[in-house]
C-alpha cells in the first residue's frame, strides 16, 4: 500500500466524525501542554532559587553562633541565636586561614526606622559590616560610598540604604545621600545605596540598611557580638578545605574538643545550591508525574476510539481483505491513525504548554524556562502513546476474518 493512500485514508477516516477526532486528541493535547507548562514552572522554579542563593555571594562560607542539633541531641541555643561569636574569631579567620579572597563580619537585627523630615517610616533589617562586605557579598553601589574601614575605626553615624529600604523612607527613585534616617532615636547621616538584586528568601538585600559593625555594637546593642561571619574562598574548589580549616580554628579559639559540641555551625554556599537544585528537580519530576497521568488518560481515550473505529469499520476491513489486503496493511492502517492522533494532539499540546508558560511568566507569577529537551520529549512521548494505544485495535482489525466482517451488520 503506498503511503499517500494510507494518508488519504486516515485523513478520511478522521474526519468522518470530527466531533469524537477532536474530544480524543483533547486528552493528549491536555496532557502534553501540562507536562510542558509543569516542567518548565519547575525550571524556572529552580533557576530562580539558585539565581537567589548565588545574588548572596560567591564561593560563600557562613559562620553562625549556635550548633545545628541532630534529633535525639539535647536541646541548645538555636543556629543564629546564641553569643558565642566575636570580632576577634573573624579577624583570627582572616590571618590564620589560608585560602581566603574577603571575611566580613556582621550583626543584623530589625528595627524601626525613621526618616528625618519626611514622617515615613519602615522596620527593616539593619546590619552593622565592614568595608569587605561589597566584595563577600557581591554588592555594588548605585550612588554614594559604601561603609570604609576608617568609619568603622571612627565609629562614624553613617547609613547604605537598599533600593527598596530608599523608596519606602525617601520615595521611589530619590537620591537620599547626605540626608538623615533614624535607628532608635540615633540619627545616621546616609552616605551611599546600594543597586537592587532582588534577592528574596535567605537575605533581601533590597530591603536593608547598612551601617559601620562598631556603630552598631555600641549604639544598638552594646555589645560586641556578632551575628554572622561571611568569608569567601578564592575558589570553589577549596571551598571544602577552607571549611576544614574555619572549623578546627574556631574549635580551638572556643577550647572545644569535640566537634559535635560546636557554638556554631558553617553552612557551604555549594550545599545549599546542591539541596535546592535536589528539592526542586524532585519538584519538577513530581509536578510532570501528575500531569503525565493525564497523558494515560489521553492514551486510554484513543484506544477506545481505535476500538469503536473497527467495529464500525468491520465490513471495510472485510471487503480488503477480500480484495487482497494483507494483516500487515490493514494493521498499517490504524496504527497511522492512532499516530496521527496522538501527533496531531502533541503539536497543539506543545502550543498549549508553551502559550501556558508564557502566560504565567507574562503574569509573574514565576519565572518559567522552556527547555528544547522537554519539547523532544513531548513529541517522543505523543508517537509512542500512538503506537502503544493503537497497536491492540490494529492487531485486532489484521485479525478479523474476512467473510465475518463482511456478513457483520
Amino acid at each position: 500500500m503506498h503511503i499517500l493512500d494510507v494518508l488519504q485514508e486516515t485523513y478520511s477516516a478522521l474526519s468522518a466524525n470530527k466531533v469524537r477526532t477532536g474530544l480524543t486528541m483533547l486528552g493528549i493535547v491536555i496532557g502534553i501542554g501540562s507536562v510542558i507548562a509543569m516542567v518548565s514552572i519547575g525550571q524556572g522554579a529552580q533557576s530562580s532559587i539558585q539565581s537567589s542563593i548565588q545574588s548572596i555571594g560567591s564561593n560563600l562560607l557562613i559562620i553562625m553562633p549556635g550548633a545545628q542539633r541532630g534529633s535525639g541531641a539535647q536541646i541548645s541555643t538555636g543556629r543564629g541565636g546564641a553569643i558565642t561569636l566575636l570580632q576577634s574569631d573573624a579577624d583570627a579567620i582572616n590571618k590564620e586561614v589560608s585560602g581566603i579572597s574577603h571575611v566580613a563580619a556582621e550583626l543584623s537585627s530589625r528595627y524601626q526606622v525613621t526618616a528625618k523630615g519626611q514622617g515615613t517610616n519602615t522596620n527593616t533589617t539593619v546590619t552593622g559590616t565592614t568595608a569587605s562586605y561589597t566584595s563577600v557579598r557581591n554588592l555594588e553601589i548605585e550612588s554614594g560610598n559604601f561603609i570604609t574601614d576608617q568609619n568603622v575605626k571612627s565609629l562614624s553615624k553613617v547609613a547604605v540604604l537598599g533600593p527598596s529600604t530608599r523608596d519606602d523612607l525617601f520615595g521611589e527613585g530619590v537620591d537620599p545621600v547626605g540626608k538623615i534616617i533614624r535607628i532608635k532615636s540615633i540619627e545616621f547621616k546616609v552616605v551611599g545605596v546600594t543597586k537592587a538584586k532582588g534577592g528574596s528568601g535567605f537575605s533581601n538585600q533590597d530591603d536593608i540598611i547598612f551601617i559601620p559593625l562598631s556603630s552598631a555594637q555600641k549604639y544598638l546593642t552594646g555589645s560586641d557580638y556578632l551575628s554572622t561571619i561571611s568569608v569567601q574562598a578564592e575558589s570553589e574548589d577549596i571551598m571544602t578545605v577552607v571549611q576544614e580549616d574555619i572549623t578546627a580554628l574556631l574549635l580551638k579559639r572556643h577550647k572545644i574538643s569535640d566537634s559535635a559540641s560546636a557554638d556554631f555551625n558553617i553552612m557551604n554556599q555549594s550545599d545549599i545550591l546542591s539541596t535546592a537544585s535536589t528539592v526542586t528537580t524532585t519538584l519538577t519530576y513530581l509536578l510532570a508525574a501528575i500531569a503525565g497521568i493525564s497523558l494515560l488518560v489521553g492514551g486510554i481515550g484513543i484506544m477506545n476510539m481505535m476500538l469503536t473505529t473497527v467495529t464500525e469499520r468491520t465490513r471495510e476491513i472485510g471487503l480488503r481483505k477480500a480484495i487482497g489486503a494483507k494483516r500487515k496493511d490493514i494493521s498499517l492502517q490504524f496504527i497511522i491513525e492512532s499516530i496521527v492522533l496522538t501527533f496531531t494532539g502533541g503539536a497543539i499540546g506543545i502550543l498549549l504548554g508553551c502559550g501556558i508558560s508564557y502566560a504565567v511568566n507574562l503574569l509573574g507569577i514565576i519565572q518559567t524556562t522552556i527547555s528544547v529537551p522537554s519539547i523532544l520529549l513531548a513529541f517522543g512521548v505523543s508517537t509512542i502513546i500512538g503506537i502503544v494505544f493503537g497497536y491492540y485495535p490494529a492487531r485486532r482489525a489484521a485479525s478479523l476474518n474476512p467473510i465475518q466482517a463482511l456478513r457483520y451488520e
